[in-house]
């Protein structure tokens, strides 16, 4: 059941909000001239509207998938950054104190209310021209940017996203430790998708038991998003 929630929760520390998130943050401008009601339309024959227990918000759970395209992070990373950035908070609708989701609960989203992709670009797409027809000059460029970015993943293989994604990988860890260049597992040569799976595997095992910055923040994100 859907459960509209489209004001902020009422809550002592809300002032926070205009102290650590200024005026042109991209996510503040996007917030307060971007109308997500249309998502409840687009969305509302996903749901039962008055049976069963009620659903996360819809807006809420599309406006993470936003910030994934935007920011290009893993479930994992968008809502581990979503407890601490206030920016991430202030876009989700919530206060400053509420607890963030599950990662879990973005897939669960994702298979059963946008069983296609078609469906979250349409309604990224239709983000990008609210956000143009609001004249949000700065944050139309970033979103139409990752937009771009979106729609040229879906063009690829999945051998593709996983070479593209370890290369993103490598890059990171060689500009901290050069010298583990040659102690990484050899990348695969052919064009067999169980093979690109086995070596991202074992890239993900070295890093994760034999780099040593593993947890590095700078690490750890494009380390999850190829996870």
């Amino acid at each position: 059941m859907i459960r509209q929630q489209q004001t902020l929760v009422l809550s002592p520390y809300a002032a926070l909000y205009d102290i650590v998130v200024p005026k042109d943050n991209m996510l503040r401008q996007i917030n307060e001239l971007v109308d997500f009601t249309f998502i409840y339309g687009e969305l509302e024959a996903k749901y039962c509207l008055d049976n069963g227990r009620n659903a996360i918000d819809p807006i809420r759970m599309f406006i993470y998938l936003l910030l994934k395209a935007i920011f290009e992070l893993s479930d994992v990373d968008i809502v581990e950054r979503s407890k601490y950035d206030m920016s991430f908070k202030y876009f989700l609708g919530m206060a400053p104190e509420d607890s963030v989701i599950d990662p879990s609960s973005l897939t669960k989203f994702r298979k059963l209310r946008l069983k296609d992709m078609n469906l979250l670009d349409m309604l990224i797409g239709q983000t990008v021209a609210l956000a143009i027809e609001q004249d949000i000059l700065k944050s139309t460029s970033i979103i139409v940017d990752a937009t771009h970015t979106k729609a040229r993943y879906n063009q690829k293989s999945p051998q593709e996203i996983l070479q593209d994604r370890a290369r993103k990988l490598r890059k990171v860890v060689y500009s901290m430790d050069e010298s583990v260049k040659t102690k990484m597992p050899a990348k695969n040569m052919n064009n067999v998708l169980e093979d690109e799976i086995a070596y991202c595997q074992k890239l993900v095992a070295f890093i994760e038991k034999g780099s040593g910055i593993a947890q590095v923040p700078k690490v750890l994100e494009p380390l999850n998003l190829l996870k």
